[in-house]
């Protein structure tokens, strides 16, 4: 696969690339320069009805193929994605501006690794048996939805895309995906690959756009699911339209989770995580510990090795492969981050280090912001409460479990929350007591395909991943199968 900055076209529908100049123009930017790569265009009520049409024809045929020829299919496709992982990464980098290092090993990859476990999984998903004596029984199955809608956020435009993907259509559907218009390029670049996996044509259609043109997908009637990955307030208004008209869905939401570092952790490994959990991707990960509780006897060991390992990381033009730290996706996402840490600052918290925009001599132009480390951080600052989608790391003061329990508790959100101790027992007592869908004792940020991924409260509902996803993209049939004559007083 050959990288190519500008696409054939906007959109890809119906397996072959579309376009439409008559809606708003798309500039795609590189975030390390602030360059223009490409211009796209938003889609219009054409492209959108031809997306749809084509890919209800596709689901009616790819729900008669067998589940073990559907397996065959998300399988090659992810054999294929490995094939081109280097050149799939480098479009990541260059549509999110994430370090070549990164993506090169958490993206495409990670997106194989769902087509795969989804392809090899569905042939063995064979319903249920339940006997009832006498002879009768009774049976279930699972059944497509038809055509379900992916929503993107932009970033992980390449992983989302098949986390989303590799479900539906092993589960029988077809799936129009809108990507995040700040990130357009890669999911185009999927749905390639679906075509040359054998997919049929409309079975994976790429539509790009605004919110006008994702509430249009949502409202449209031939559309029966909706996933989403995005803001809250995003997150909001798709459920709330969705159920208006009682469609499926599934929301991955934001989050302000915590990290709780008890006196005994490997403050090693307890500090790695947190940075790992706020600067990978330039904190720009919905899961993030951005609320990292280090317990009192070791909180300013913990903040000066913390201090010391985040200022030796190394920020540059994220094309270059030794970088670890990329700008910002879009300069509005910078100045939000830049604005956050004159909030923390202003509110009374301490900036440890970091929290500057910066200039890299070989990408002085990108939308860099320094890591930036905030101490004497209280549970009421905006900086402790509000998800700033940047790498700004609050760092608070405890002294109990319970104490830290209650606080890591008090927010809207629950999508994620990390332990590090060595007490085992105390590390399942607490992760029990902690409101968040996905948990991780003595590491962070660890999503393997085999594990469910997502939130409660405000954090969304419904799950990426595991067996468990396939639940969402598919509604269960109960049958029941009678051995003998009716019995009937009438």
């Amino acid at each position: 696969m050959s990288l190519s900055l500008t696409p054939q076209g906007s959109h890809f529908v119906d397996g072959a690339y579309v376009e439409d100049a008559d809606g708003a123009v798309i500039d795609v930017i590189f975030p390390a320069t602030g360059e223009q790569m490409a211009k796209l265009h938003s889609a219009t009520t054409a492209i959108v009805e031809a997306a749809v049409e084509s890919a209800q024809r596709a689901q009616r045929i790819w729900a008669a193929v067998s589940p073990l020829e559907r397996g065959r299919v998300l399988q090659r496709a992810a054999q294929l994605i490995r094939e081109n992982n280097e050149a799939l990464s480098e479009l990541e980098t260059y549509d999110t501006g994430k370090p070549i290092q990164e993506t090169l090993v958490a993206d495409a990859t990670s997106g194989a690794d769902s087509l795969e476990f989804f392809g090899g999984m569905i042939a063995a998903d064979s319903g249920q048996y339940i006997p009832l004596g006498g002879g009768d029984f009774a049976l279930t199955k699972r059944e497509p939805l038809g055509v379900c809608l992916g929503i993107g956020a932009w970033n992980y435009p390449t992983q989302i895309a098949c986390w989303k993907a590799a479900p539906a259509l092993a589960g029988g559907n077809a799936m129009i995906f809108k990507p995040s218009e700040t990130t357009p390029l890669c999911a185009l670049k999927i749905a390639e690959i679906f075509i040359e996996a054998g997919a049929p044509k409309g079975l994976f259609n790429v539509v790009q756009g605004y919110g006008d043109v994702g509430a249009m997908l949502v409202n449209h009637p031939g559309i029966e699911k909706v996933s989403l990955t995005g803001s809250v307030p995003t997150g909001r208004k798709v459920a709330g339209a969705a159920a208006a008209a009682l469609k499926h869905i599934t929301m991955e939401l934001g989050g302000k989770s915590p990290i709780l570092v008890f006196e005994d952790a490997d403050i090693e490994s307890a500090i790695g995580a947190a940075m790992l959990g706020n600067f990978y991707s330039s904190g720009q990960i919905c899961s993030n510990g951005t609320r990292v509780f280090v317990h009192e006897a070791i909180h300013d060991r913990f903040v000066a090795r913390l201090t010391e390992r985040t200022e030796s990381i190394l920020i540059g033009d994220p094309r270059n492969p030794d970088v670890q730290y990329g700008p910002m996706v879009t300069k509005a996402q910078m100045q939000i981050a830049l604005d956050y840490i004159e909030i923390g600052k202003a509110e009374g918290a301490t900036l440890q280090t970091g929290g500057v925009r910066v200039s890299p001599s070989d990408a002085p132009d990108g939308f860099f912001v320094s890591p930036a480390v905030f101490i004497g951080v209280t549970d009421d600052m905006r900086i402790a409460r509000e998800e700033i989608f940047g790498p700004v790391m609050s760092v608070l003061k405890f002294a109990s479990e319970d104490e830290v329990v209650a606080r890591a508790n008090a927010t809207e959100f629950g999508l994620a929350a990390g332990i590090f101790t060595q007490d085992i027992t105390r590390a399942h007592r607490v992760i029990d007591r902690l409101e968040a869908g996905t948990c991780w004792i003595n590491t962070y940020n660890q999503t393997p395909v085999q594990m469910p991924f997502g939130g409660v409260k405000a954090s969304g509902f419904g799950r990426e991943n595991s067996a468990a996803a396939l639940d969402h993209y598919t509604q269960l049939k109960s049958v029941y199968v009678a051995a003998g004559p009716v019995d009937s007083p009438y």
